[in-house]
């Protein structure tokens, strides 16, 4: 009796080990995706030099659609026109910024469901009190747009200018804006609309009068042909749709 209730205990300690570990290694199952964005798209995302992280309505909406996912979220901060490249080469494993979907860029990766959608803003020198209303308007003109933004692509394929300049940073575009170096920039009109609220970019302002026509979704971007994380994040998009947490994500950052 005592070596059979021996062989018991022993056996059941081992049992209880065993669970103990497969419960450890179900705790620890959840993945954390390392979360490419960028330092320069207030307020979608952006730096804040008082914490030196990357904060802003996409980093919230990720930060979120984990949590309804199941998935934690490692920011990264990554210029603008490196974000696919990082993505295709694996340095990260999505993508969440104001990056709007486009074929061309959908030949590459692929796009969750939408989280937001815009266009894009004409921004001129605060005493230009011309009433453009489309690119016609700016024929023969010096005009600009940011690297890896759909906008530069844009001026180029419209032609029509005197000269179309690409800038690494909406910062150095309103910079030569304002010193007259070009006539007009395109640029993401919510992002362009916030900073200029803020008093980011003094002497510059948004045409109130311009008509987008480049309206797009802002979704989060994955590896081409990874239906594990589309499905992923696709479901957990719908669940912060349904309960109100984006509603009041995109209220929060006033887009």
């Amino acid at each position: 009796m005592h070596s059979f209730a021996l062989r018991f205990r022993r056996l059941a300690l081992g049992l209880l080990a065993t669970t103990a570990v497969s419960f450890a290694a179900a705790q620890g199952a959840a993945p954390s995706y390392n979360v490419g964005a960028t330092a320069t798209g207030v307020p979608f995302t952006f730096l804040d030099v008082k914490t030196n992280t990357i904060q802003g309505m996409m980093v919230d909406t990720v930060t979120a659609v984990g949590k309804a996912g199941g998935f934690g979220v490692n920011i990264q901060q990554t210029a603008f026109a490196a974000l696919i490249p990082s993505l295709t080469s694996s340095k990260i494993d999505l993508i969440s910024a104001a990056m709007l979907k486009t074929p061309a860029r959908q030949q590459v990766v692929d796009f969750s469901d939408p989280v937001y959608s815009y266009g894009e803003g004409l921004i001129v020198k605060a005493d230009d009190a011309k009433a453009y209303t489309s690119l016609d308007d700016l024929s023969g003109e010096i005009v600009g747009a940011q690297v890896g933004t759909v906008f530069l692509d844009m001026l180029s394929k419209k032609g029509g200018f005197k000269e179309v300049r690409s800038y690494d940073s909406v910062a150095d575009m309103t910079r030569d804006l304002t010193l007259g170096r070009i006539k007009a920039g395109l640029a993401d009109q919510p992002i362009i609309a916030y900073q200029i609220r803020q008093n980011a970019f003094p002497g510059v302002k948004l045409v109130g009068s311009y008509k987008p026509v480049n309206v797009g979704d802002v979704c989060f971007v994955v590896r081409k042909g990874d239906t594990e994380m589309l499905t992923r994040l696709n479901k957990a998009i719908a669940a912060v749709k349904t309960d109100g947490t984006l509603a009041k994500i995109i209220q929060k950052w006033g887009v």
